[in-house]
């Protein structure tokens, strides 16, 4: 038994994107969006995480007045569909609209690397910010990713250089969550290796979040579809939080918060219904 397994949170994702790999076009327009972050609230999620650029493999770039467009509406329609809300965005400008619209946390795929008022806007407004290792940046991450030695010290020491950044641009440390970026400039065995060892992203002491869902590597293990991959999402997310993770980010909310608490009761050995209803991080 383990007392000090955390409570689980589902973070479901809500694509405003024509092009993202796993659903991109379904939830483009604004209304079905909207709807869609309702129903991933209905089944469990505690945060939705809304974004109007696609980061998969190759992806092109999106306009700042696009992302804005396409974002800004499906953020003030789901501020009250009872999770928080994430704008998964690299522009400053579409996190400061996002925030004012009603979302409290910022996932930024760059690290605060991507845009240089990303940090001072964070800082400004108090909220969490997600930090992620990606090696390169979309259109180019896997075109042959390489690293020196250990894939898995190299994005702890990536992750940890980032917490320091963004300490010393005036963002509270209880405010920052760790993303290792799995599947962003990384092969299979960069996937595995990472996900064997999460243990030592978790070393670092801030909320560790894991992002699977769907993703090419589980198909290429198990020579599923992304929209087969479920089962293959949730052995990966429980595996993460038996080594520590605490936010998961999937697009099959109902099915990975099922199983992410049951296995998080037999980790501890009980079940204690009032740890699994808070929606915080702290």
């Amino acid at each position: 038994m383990r007392a000090d397994v955390p409570e689980p949170i589902v973070m479901g994702v809500v694509n405003v994107t024509p092009d993202s790999f796993s659903d991109g076009g379904r939830w483009l327009d604004p209304d079905a969006a909207i709807a869609h972050g309702h129903e991933l609230a209905a089944q469990g999620a505690q945060i939705l995480d809304i974004g109007g650029e696609s980061t998969r493999p190759g992806a092109p770039p999106v306009s700042e007045r696009e992302e804005l467009r396409r974002v800004v509406p499906v953020v003030e329609g789901l501020a009250g569909a009872g999770a928080r809300l994430s704008i998964d965005t690299s522009k400053a400008a579409v996190a400061a609209a996002a925030l004012d619209a009603g979302a409290t946390i910022v996932n930024d795929v760059t690290a605060l690397r991507g845009d240089p008022a990303m940090a001072a806007l964070v800082a400004a407004r108090g909220c969490e910010i997600c930090l992620m290792h990606m090696l390169g940046e979309p259109r180019t991450m896997q075109r042959d990713p390489r690293y020196d030695d250990d894939v898995v010290g190299e994005v702890k020491a990536f992750l940890a250089q980032r917490l320091a950044f963004a300490l010393e641009s005036g963002i509270a440390e209880q405010r920052v969550w760790l993303d290792p970026g799995i599947g962003f400039g990384k092969t299979i065995d960069h996937n595995l290796e990472l996900l064997a060892r999460l243990d030592e992203i978790v070393a670092l002491g801030r909320p560790v979040v894991v992002g699977t869902s769907r993703k090419s590597f589980l198909g290429t293990i198990t020579g599923r579809t992304a929209a087969q991959r479920v089962p293959g999402t949730i052995a990966t997310n429980v595996l993460a939080l038996a080594r520590g993770a605490r936010v998961f980010r999937v697009h099959d909310v109902a099915q990975a918060r099922d199983a992410l608490l049951v296995a998080a009761a037999t980790l501890r050995g009980k079940w204690d219904p009032a740890t699994t209803t808070s929606t915080t991080t702290a």
